[in-house]
């Protein structure tokens, strides 16, 4: 796991938020998704920046839109998010659940 992947896991791992179980790396499809929430029906990616660059974004859309259409919500934030502002990453997660 990547530092910010383990500050944000520490923070929902073990049902911390609303008693909800979270699942690291779990496979969905085609597809390795970072945190995932199946009662929620919720995927949380965290992204580094390789997801700024041109192909990243469009590569993050077209996952996106099939994980939308296979009834998941998708939750990012950069990396950046989780150092600089953890609390509100978590209250945007808890709101989501």
């Amino acid at each position: 796991m990547t530092e910010a992947e383990k500050l944000l896991w520490s923070q929902i791992r073990s049902k911390q938020l609303k008693s909800r179980q979270f699942y690291r790396q779990r496979i969905i499809g085609d597809y390795v998704v970072d945190f995932y929430c199946p009662k929620a029906s919720l995927i949380i990616e965290l992204d580094g920046g390789q997801h700024y660059s041109e192909e990243g974004i469009e590569k993050d859309k077209i996952r996106d839109d099939y994980l939308n259409e296979q009834g998941y919500k998708v939750l990012r934030f950069s990396d950046r998010e989780i150092f600089e502002n953890l609390s509100g990453v978590i209250e945007r997660i808890y709101e989501d659940l």
